[in-house]
């Protein structure tokens, strides 16, 4: 039932709202389905970043794909941290100093990764300002060295932080995409190495000029 929600939701109800009334054009994602397993990174402006990637994720894989949030966000109450976890399938974490014993973030993914989910994650952390990246959070880095035999797989978003901006609950057509590259397996176990070639990626597809 819930991967019939998911599938409801994202593949039908977001996707075609967003690109058909917001105006995001989506890359074609159908060769996650080749993918047994990968963690997507991407760059962060807007809480239309979660739901634009949840909508281009194939319906026969969604339900196995989780995006991480902040549980001090997305998991106020009790009923919001069930809400979130059923319609957009979550992991909360909970954020540098508001931890709790048993609570490590990056051990929390890795059980994720170990029970054979997918994972969304930001490497920045939070939201920036609208068309700009702020500097990376090493978590990534982290749980990448970790488990090297999962891909990681960077995507590029653009204009989702003018279509729904931080601090602001309103969407308004923009002109918004978003952009995948390859699934990349890792040839290092240095976290500084690991980091620098994910966003070295993601600002590659930025940079592509290729049509949407």
């Amino acid at each position: 039932m819930r991967k019939l929600v998911l599938r409801f939701v994202h593949c039908l109800l977001s996707r075609n709202i967003l690109k058909l009334v917001v105006g995001v054009k989506f890359d074609n994602a159908k060769f996650l389905l080749e993918e047994k397993q990968f963690i997507i990174v991407a760059n962060h402006n807007s809480h239309l970043d979660t739901i634009a990637l949840m909508a281009s994720i194939p319906g026969a894989i969604i339900h196995k794909v989780r995006p991480v949030a902040a549980m001090d966000y997305f998991g106020k109450t009790k009923m919001q941290a069930r809400v979130s976890n059923y319609f957009i399938n979550t992991l909360l974490i909970q954020r540098k100093g508001e931890r709790q014993p048993g609570s490590d973030p990056i051990q929390k993914m890795l059980e994720a990764l170990d029970a054979g989910y997918s994972l969304i994650l930001f490497p920045e952390g939070t939201r920036g300002e609208p068309e700009k990246m702020q500097a990376f959070k090493k978590g990534v880095g982290h749980i990448l060295a970790q488990r090297p035999g999962v891909k990681y797989i960077p995507v590029f978003l653009k204009g989702m932080g003018k279509t729904m901006p931080k601090g602001d609950n309103v969407i308004v057509p923009y002109n918004s995409f978003l952009r995948f590259g390859k699934p990349t397996a890792l040839n290092s176990t240095d976290v500084s190495s690991i980091m620098a070639q994910i966003e070295r990626d993601i600002l590659a597809l930025n940079n592509e000029n290729q049509p949407m």
